[in-house]
């Protein structure tokens, strides 16, 4: 086993400069002695989520970023927006650590039982701070993975799966019957199928390319709609009078989509409706915004009647709602199917220097399907 007390571990960092400057690098910094009810975690696996991006690049231009210092040492700089800059007040020259969740060995522990039974074992983690060698966090908030799971199997075990389940929990919460999923065909799209599959829930899927459509319908979806095709108005329409959707989650923000959802939806409901209502249809549409791939203005065009919601949704005040116990519940679940419904793939696996090159940056930073990276702090040094 690996020294069950470092000093010391690498850390990525990113920091917003009052000059208008994201500096990115990695930073020695000291791994505290755990205390009774905390372990020591050799982080071997983290995911680069969407939701990862925006601490890490602080809203600056990619396209304009550096690379300097050493193959070992790194260090990355990028410019931001004067424009932008002034929703970066509250991190002003704060050097912030990354990564809300991964995977690893425990190699350290505190006195209490809890803590001494970890020791040596696989677990999961979400408690930010993740791309770093070690980790010390509570016993309490580490996921124990089945016996034969590899961190990189267990590295995404909350962010998507939890956000999978918590669309399905949501849609059964508020009385609707179906759901309706966009960027469908992500690593978090794809567990979403698996699980409405596995549950019996309908789910109309939206894409943006041909091949997304093929790449679901291989996994077992039903309804798959590309909003590139010229039909994708009445594709939707014909899932929704289908399935009966009244909810959707869309990952994307921007655009006009959204307000398809919804105009799709109304157009639906009323192809069912018993009697014309000039207000439009009185069964209620819900749409959630839970994600930001088109930083674009979000566009509707009022046309599907007075009965309808727009919002934001995430996981955590989801899983606060819900309280412990329940949400408890559903993590001892995607642990126990974390190589089935709640599988994850990644394109590449890098260290924390890997992980800070400009051609690395260049394609995490799309957030492109089918290129999703592993980060994996301790590559190369076991």
């Amino acid at each position: 086993m690996a020294n069950p007390n470092p000093t010391t571990g690498l850390q990525l960092r990113s920091t917003v400069k009052k000059d208008g400057i994201l500096e990115l690098s990695l930073e020695s910094v000291q791994t505290p002695e755990p205390k009774p009810d905390e372990v020591v975690v050799r982080v071997e696996a983290s995911p680069i989520n969407p939701s990862d991006l925006g601490l890490l690049f602080g809203a600056a231009d990619m396209g304009t970023a550096k690379a300097s210092g050493t193959a070992a040492n790194p260090v990355v700089t990028a410019n931001i927006a004067p424009n932008i800059m002034k929703m970066m007040g509250g991190r002003l020259d704060q050097s912030l650590p990354v990564g809300n969740e991964g995977a690893g060995v425990v190699v350290g522990a505190g006195a209490s039982d809890a803590a001494q039974k970890l020791l040596g074992k696989t677990v999961a983690i979400l408690g930010g701070a993740m791309y770093s060698q070690f980790r010390v966090i509570k016993a309490a908030q580490c996921l124990l993975l089945p016996a034969g799971t590899t961190p990189a199997e267990g590295a995404s075990c909350f962010v998507n799966p939890l956000t999978a389940i918590g669309m399905v929990e949501t849609m059964k919460l508020e009385g609707h019957k179906a759901l309706v999923h966009t960027a469908a065909a992500s690593n978090l799209g794809q567990m979403l199928n698996k699980l409405c599959n596995k549950d019996g829930v309908a789910l109309v899927n939206i894409v943006r390319k041909p091949e997304h459509v093929k790449l679901l319908k291989s996994i077992g979806a039903t309804h798959v709609c590309d909003s590139s095709a010229s039909s994708f108005m009445d594709d939707l329409t014909n899932a929704l009078v289908a399935t009966g959707a009244t909810l959707a989650f869309d990952a994307t923000g921007g655009g006009k989509l959204a307000g398809q959802i919804l105009t799709c939806m109304e157009i639906a409901a009323n192809k069912t409706a018993k009697e014309y209502s000039r207000y439009g249809s009185t069964t209620h549409k819900q749409l959630y915004i839970y994600g930001g791939l088109d930083r674009s203005p979000t566009e509707f065009n009022r046309n599907f009647g007075m009965a309808w919601g727009i919002g934001g949704w995430l996981l955590t005040p989801f899983l606060q709602k819900i309280g412990p116990e329940a949400a408890q519940k559903l993590r001892e679940r995607v642990a126990a199917e974390v190589k089935t419904t709640f599988a994850s793939t990644y394109t590449k696996e890098v260290s924390l220097a890997e992980a800070l090159t400009l051609a690395a940056i260049a394609v995490y930073g799309k957030q492109a399907t089918g290129e999703k990276y592993l980060i994996n702090p301790n590559k190369g040094l076991r």
